[in-house]
C-alpha cells in the first residue's frame, strides 16, 4: 500500500486490533478483483531509522507469509508500538496472528499456545 489515502480508509474506517507490539487495522472493501494491500507504520517512537527499518523488515517478513488469509480487497495497516522494537520476532509474530485472527473473525486458535508464529 503506498496511497495515504488507503491508509486513511483502513485506519479510520476499518476495525482494529491491538496489541503490545502492533496494532492492526483493516478495511473490508467489495473490489474482490484486486489483491489484498498491506501497509505498515513505524514512528520514530519506535526508535531510530536503524531500528524503524528493522521493525519494518520484520513485519514485511511476517505479513509475507499470512496474505493469503486476507480477503480479496481488503486494506490492512500494521501500525508498530513502541515495544516493537525490543520484542523478538516470535513475539512479533503470535502478536500478529492474535490480531489477525481477531479481525478475521477466526475465535478458535489460543493466543498462548502459538509462541512461534505458525499455525
Amino acid at each position: 500500500m503506498r496511497r495515504g489515502e488507503d491508509f486513511a480508509v483502513a485506519i479510520r474506517r476499518g476495525d482494529r486490533a491491538g496489541r503490545r507490539t502492533l496494532v492492526v487495522h483493516m478495511k473490508r472493501r467489495d473490489e474482490l478483483d484486486t489483491p489484498p494491500l498491506v501497509g505498515f507504520v513505524v514512528s520514530r517512537a519506535v526508535g531510530g531509522a536503524v531500528t524503524r527499518n528493522l521493525v519494518k523488515r520484520r513485519l514485511r517478513h511476517l505479513m509475507r507469509d499470512r496474505l493469503h488469509l486476507l480477503p480479496r480487497g481488503s486494506l490492512l495497516v500494521v501500525r508498530a508500538n513502541p515495544p516493537a522494537a525490543s520484542a523478538r520476532f516470535e513475539r512479533l509474530a503470535a502478536e500478529l496472528d492474535v490480531a489477525l485472527d481477531r479481525l478475521l473473525g477466526r475465535r478458535g486458535s489460543d493466543p498462548q499456545a502459538r509462541t512461534d508464529g505458525r499455525r
